[in-house]
């Protein structure tokens, strides 16, 4: 069982890891850079609304799934019959309130015409989630990594035939929605098919008694991604509804916006293993620290790395990826890469607060840090545009790992190492004297970016912050 659970994480995590990038930095920076900053940072606010109010689509539902089909795979054909028919009606709901509270904010016609879209993707990214979840919990690991990419690799098949094909000249940010929603749409009857296939029989019915059971179980769960959606992507909403300018400085905002979410996967993938590992060792009365205390060294070392590397050289970095407004959009990438630090421990921490089923302390922070974002930004933005939502980002992500590793440490009574502190305190002092030489030293700012990365990681190994035997048995060694 460890084996298969090694190997074919490890497949999960290569595919995403191959493909996702791609898209990130292939197909939709290349995008921004044709249509342009205002026309781009249109559709980069609209986006972000539409994933405001997700969490209706779902509602904890697709985890609920997950783990009843693993552990009951002859409820198939019950649950696929119900869920279904619930997925369309949460997206009915999620339809509404979406289009509501744009004609509250004001968005115009042609605006809500792509937010449209853009609501309809989100609903059918929720539906191949929710058919995914089937066929992991049947056990299908390769087929569900496989179908994890498939919509990306549809979407760059599309997305590069327009952008570098004969309709490169009328290529609109209209067409880039529509080229999701195809991938989206072929995706999502690619997983419908196998998951009928493996269910004995399907008819869509509503079973009501059912679906309240699973929604009450999963709505703190719900609340609480609801709230941190909010946290994390309404400052381009806010930038685009309250500047006269608001398209051009959302889409600046974007350019760097970009490169946090891309590098946020890194600790997202981490925590997907920690939390299957945190939740069983607290049902088994396990002691976390060790664990704790290496996922924080291991991911604060990589997280601290790449943030040292893109400060240091923001500006050549937003030159090679952007044909405009790259100094703007350089100051920014240096405040969100400081972000990304407290954007890591929240993922630990949160994590670990996650599993031991601590939602409504949680909750509560996140509610904090959703009206001390909404705050800043109504300061900040009118007098600092992307600056300042880029530091009122900064302070909120700043202020909910500082609250969460506090909880953490007062549940799971965890106390500080001045040894520990020392050493990191060290390994940051040293870090960024070898990263400002190998800056002196370089001529060519790639092999520095590069040389940097790699002699951070040799001096967390010579400082004893990582540990290559404990990463191997993080790998493999999970009954242990």
């Amino acid at each position: 069982m460890k084996r298969k659970f090694t190997t074919n994480l490890l497949l999960l995590l290569s595919l995403n890891l191959l493909v996702k990038p791609f898209w990130i930095f292939g197909i939709d920076r290349t995008v921004q850079n044709l249509v342009g900053s205002s026309e781009y940072g249109v559709y980069f606010a609209l986006f972000n609304f539409s994933i405001l109010f997700n969490i209706l689509l779902d509602f904890g539902l697709t985890n609920f799934n997950n783990r009843e089909i693993s552990r009951h795979a002859n409820l198939l054909s019950r649950y696929l019959s119900n869920m279904v028919t619930v997925k369309f009606l949460m997206g009915i709901l999620y339809a509404i309130v979406s289009v509501t509270f744009a004609l509250i904010v004001g968005y115009s016609k042609a605006q809500l015409t792509l937010l449209a879209v853009l609501v309809f993707n989100q609903f059918l990214s929720s539906l191949i989630l929710y058919l995914r979840s089937n066929i992991s919990g049947l056990q299908r690991f390769k087929t569900d990594s496989l179908l994890s990419v498939t919509d990306r690799v549809l979407m760059i098949a599309l997305c590069g035939f327009l952008l570098w094909g004969p309709f490169r000249e009328h290529f609109s940010v209209q067409w880039f929605a529509y080229a999701q929603t195809i991938a989206y749409l072929i995706t999502a009857l690619i997983a419908l098919l196998i998951v009928i296939r493996r269910a004995k029989f399907f008819k869509p019915r509503f079973d009501r008694a059912f679906i309240v059971s699973i929604v009450r179980q999963s709505y703190p769960y719900a609340i609480l991604v609801l709230l941190m959606s909010f946290y994390y992507r309404i400052d381009s909403v806010m930038l685009e509804r309250m500047l006269p300018d608001g398209d051009m400085q959302s889409g600046i905002y974007a350019q760097a916006f970009r490169l946090l979410d891309a590098a946020s996967m890194l600790p997202f993938l981490f925590a997907s293993l920690l939390l299957p590992l945190f939740s069983k060792m607290i049902k088994n009365n396990q002691d976390i620290k060790p664990l704790l205390g290496f996922a924080f060294r291991l991911l604060f070392v990589a997280t601290f790395s790449l943030s040292v590397v893109c400060v240091v050289y923001r500006n050549q970095i937003m030159d090679l990826l952007y044909v405009n407004h790259s100094s703007e959009s350089s100051v920014v990438l240096a405040i969100q890469m400081v972000s990304f630090l407290f954007i890591s421990l929240v993922y630990i921490f949160g994590t670990l607060l996650t599993a031991n089923g601590s939602l409504r302390h949680l909750n509560i922070i996140s509610a904090f840090g959703v009206t001390l974002n909404i705050v800043l930004n109504l300061i900040l933005i009118p007098r600092y545009t992307i600056i300042g939502a880029a530091v009122s980002s900064l302070v909120t992500q700043f202020s909910m790992a500082i609250l969460q590793v506090l909880l953490s440490c007062k549940v799971f009574q965890v106390q500080l190492n001045l040894r520990s502190v020392l050493q990191f305190s060290g390994f940051i002092i040293i870090a960024i004297v070898v990263t400002f030489s190998i800056l002196m030293e370089s001529s060519n700012w790639a092999v520095g970016f590069i040389g940097t990365l790699a002699a951070l990681s040799i001096l967390s190994i010579l400082m004893r912050i990582v540990r290559i035997k404990e990463i191997v048995k993080l790998l493999i060694g999970f009954e242990e």
